[in-house]
């Protein structure tokens, strides 16, 4: 039998639609089963203010009490201390086992919350509702949640998939710029680790978004984005350590080696992490051209399309030894060994162990790159 947050099948728990707000209570319904009775909503008090009641009128309507727990609203926020505030809530909404977590918010939001339902009580459902695109189209599909620590960035956490995932990217539109920046610089990863056709299509949209009428072409690209991930995951849910090959899952960490140590040398206060992702991107493909595997026009593409999405915040002040002794952190780190996620050109992956890169390079195209970035 299937286990009720099992990862397969993923795009028959996803709805993405435009203006679909009110459609929650019946997703969550259809999801969930008879048997739950009980929605507890985690938010922050931004996005519960935006659309808190709408969401609670919709799950009332579907037969749900609900209860909410608030938490702060940033990365400073996703922590241990702040989960055991929202599990303190949801014994005292008497939360049972057939009941369920909804995350109404960012990825910080859906990382905490899903962290939550996937330790309390050993498991209990989740459902995700991503408001920003970072999380619309990365964090809430795939199941891994978890909070920051003091020693790294989502170092304590679980896999936890999520029984459905609901966008309306009518929420978007309320979204701030620097926000809907960093959700496009997940999508440049994806179509960069998927193909030039996606890319073409990234760059198209970004190019035009500004234009009337955008609403259903950025649905349609977020359903292709998790459409994308979904078929990832779906063949490697857990992230098999073993696994070195172009369709792992770790691939979708392209990006993510120097933005996690950027978040983490600057307190997690300064980038977004979709920023911190852009910069990534650019760094991977640039190490990549320094270890002649990726042609240097494939590198210009990238940093043609990293540019239309929108303008990233300054590396200046950023020491790239401190950077570069912070990819030890990393949850790549595989038997002390750091694997990176380089490309072979546009829509091919590679995963590279230690080894393969030697240090020296590694830190002499840090310290270029941050030069040139200031």
């Amino acid at each position: 039998m299937k286990a009720a947050n099992t990862p397969k099948g993923l795009l028959d728990t996803i709805c993405v639609g435009h203006g679909n707000l009110d459609a929650i209570g019946s997703f969550a319904r259809k999801q969930l089963g008879k048997a739950a009775k009980r929605v507890f909503i985690i938010s922050n008090r931004t996005v519960f203010k935006l659309y808190g009641e709408a969401v609670e009128d919709s799950l009332r309507r579907s037969g749900f009490v609900t209860a909410t727990a608030l938490i702060g609203d940033g990365e400073k926020y996703k922590t241990l201390a702040s989960a055991e505030k929202a599990l303190a809530a949801m014994a005292a909404a008497r939360i049972e086992r057939t009941d369920a977590v909804l995350s109404l918010g960012g990825g910080v939001v859906g990382d905490l919350g899903g962290f939550a339902a996937g330790i309390y009580l050993r498991g209990i459902r989740h459902i995700q509702m991503p408001t920003t695109l970072l999380s619309m189209v990365d964090s809430s599909v795939g199941g891994k949640t978890g909070v920051n620590a003091s020693f790294g960035k989502n170092t304590v956490g679980v896999f936890h998939p999520a029984a459905g995932v609901f966008a309306d990217v009518a929420c978007l539109e309320t979204l701030p710029e620097r926000e809907f920046v960093a959700g496009g610089c997940e999508m440049v990863k994806h179509a960069a680790i998927s193909g030039k056709a996606a890319l073409k299509r990234t760059k198209q949209y970004f190019s035009q978004r500004t234009e009337a009428d955008q609403g259903e072409l950025l649905a349609e690209l977020v359903r292709e984005n998790i459409a994308f991930k979904a078929k990832i995951v779906d063949q490697d849910p857990y992230e098999d350590i073993q696994r070195s090959d172009p369709r792992s899952r770790k691939i979708l960490n392209f990006g993510h080696t120097l933005a996690h140590a950027l978040e983490k040398v600057t307190d997690y206060r300064y980038f977004r992490h979709g920023e911190a992702v852009g910069y990534g991107i650019l760094y991977a493909a640039e190490l990549s051209k320094k270890l002649a595997i990726c042609p240097g026009r494939d590198v210009e593409l990238l940093y043609d399309v990293v540019r239309s999405v929108g303008h990233l915040p300054t590396l200046a002040g950023i020491e790239p030894r401190q950077v570069f002794e912070a990819f030890q952190f990393d949850k790549k780190n595989i038997s002390g060994s750091l694997q990176m996620i380089l490309l072979r050109g546009i829509g091919r992956p590679v995963i590279l162990s230690g080894d393969k890169i030697p240090p020296k390079t590694a830190f002499s195209t840090l310290e270029e790159f941050l030069k040139l970035q200031k």
